[in-house]
């Protein structure tokens, strides 16, 4: 689950979209570095995100695509259980993934969902 979204100049940083997240809201949210896409910038560091959280098994992990641009992403908040039940890469997988996959596809994915669309409302009230 993906979404890129416009925003006003007005919010065009991490720290002034966590302060706004923080007063209306009730996520978590956090400035962290992207663990997950391991995203690098120019000089080879790695780039920050802004990670929040609806509850313990529901995480969105939000960053710049370009100077007013957001991008989306629903992450799952544990590292391992987010290698099981996240978006694989892999052009083969084990059989765990497999099972896994088919896991998330069947159980996971409505409240995910449903997840997503609550955290991506916060964010449709600052769309430019």
């Amino acid at each position: 689950m993906e979404k890129i979204i416009t925003i006003k100049d007005e919010f065009n940083s991490l720290d002034t979209l966590n302060k706004y997240i923080k007063t209306v809201s009730s996520f978590e949210s956090a400035k962290e570095y992207d663990n997950w896409d391991v995203r690098t910038n120019a000089h080879g560091q790695m780039q920050q995100c802004l990670g929040l959280k609806k509850s313990y098994k529901h995480d969105i992990m939000v960053y710049f695509e370009n100077k007013n641009t957001l991008k989306m992403t629903y992450i799952i908040p544990s590292k391992t259980l987010h290698a099981y039940f996240g978006k694989s890469q892999k052009r083969y997988r084990n059989i765990l993934e497999i099972i896994a996959g088919t896991i998330k596809d069947i159980i996971l994915a409505p409240a995910q969902g449903k997840a997503f669309e609550d955290i991506k409302q916060v964010f449709l009230k600052i769309s430019a």
